[in-house]
């Protein structure tokens, strides 16, 4: 069991709080309520396969920089105490689940997959030649919840589909915003390296005034989407929390003090996740 606690570790399986109860909102959305015990399957395994490949294969791409810098020095890969063999053996038998996942839940799903694959294992890379790598993380987040949409509604361009593409901006924006956030710390190393981040290239101001233009821009797409399902009461409760949630964290992180990033980037947005999910759910299912 070794093994596999070293590799959950890798892949830090505890982040997918993260995006998992976005792929469950639009899984939500696309069925006005509860979708079939089938979908609800599926939908969380290929949630965990897709981000399994993602964090697996970015340690791969990212071992010998990981080596380089002090804070991921000790991450099982570079330290040994998982082989490189092993990381690949994961990866790949997560990409093999993640296939068969799409299979299940229909053929619109597995004919996206190869362009949610070039994302997954892709957007490790974007950070050697481009500073929207922060976003391109984002982006491949936000394809969580369209696939879950995709899934339970069989389409994805129709006007009806339309909340599934708001799904997908609000979560680029959010990941990509607190992504700017976790990035400050790793400004001298990037810089050394030549790795495109915003941070090491304008600086921890500017990039910390970036990202609470995203999330604000994050909440004002919740808003729009707010009035565009026609939610209630308990949506807009949940929105009200979130944008304290938001307030709190950009609050405790300074240009000067990024002592408290860890909390800002874990606690903070794995709360603005669930508060979104609960409150859209109290929507479909309370009121």
């Amino acid at each position: 069991m070794k093994p596999l606690r070293d590799f959950l570790e890798l892949i830090k399986f505890e982040h997918t709080v993260f995006a998992l109860p976005f792929a469950y909102l639009g899984m939500l959305l696309a069925a006005g309520g509860f979708p079939s015990w089938h979908q609800f399957l599926w939908i969380t395994i290929a949630m965990a396969a897709a981000r399994t490949v993602a964090m697996g294969f970015n340690r791969i791409a990212d071992r010998k920089i990981d080596a380089r810098n002090p804070r991921t020095a000790g991450r099982p890969l570079v330290s040994g105490r998982i082989s490189l063999r092993t990381a690949w053996v994961g990866t790949i038998l997560a990409a093999v689940l993640l296939t068969f996942a799409a299979w299940q839940l229909g053929p619109l799903p597995l004919m996206l997959l190869p362009g949610a694959l070039l994302f997954l294992f892709g957007y490790s890379y974007t950070k050697r030649f481009t500073w929207l790598s922060h976003y391109i993380l984002g982006f491949t987040d936000g394809l969580a919840p369209v696939g879950a949409w995709v899934a339970v509604r069989g389409s994805l361009f129709t006007p009806e589909d339309l909340p599934a593409w708001m799904l997908l901006l609000i979560v680029t924006f959010w990941i990509g915003g607190f992504d700017l956030i976790y990035a400050c710390q790793d400004i001298e190393v990037d810089r050394r390296d030549n790795l495109k981040s915003i941070p090491a290239r304008f600086g921890v101001d500017f990039a910390l005034r970036l990202s609470s233009a995203s999330h604000l821009i994050c909440v004002l797409l919740l808003v729009l989407l707010g009035f565009l399902q026609r939610f209630a009461l308990p949506y807009w409760i949940g929105l009200i929390v979130i944008i304290a949630l938001f307030v709190w964290e950009h609050r405790l992180v300074k240009p000067h003090d990024l002592s408290r990033i860890d909390l800002a980037f874990f606690n903070i947005n794995s709360y603005i996740s669930l508060t979104l999910f609960l409150s859209v759910l109290g929507e479909l299912w309370l009121w």
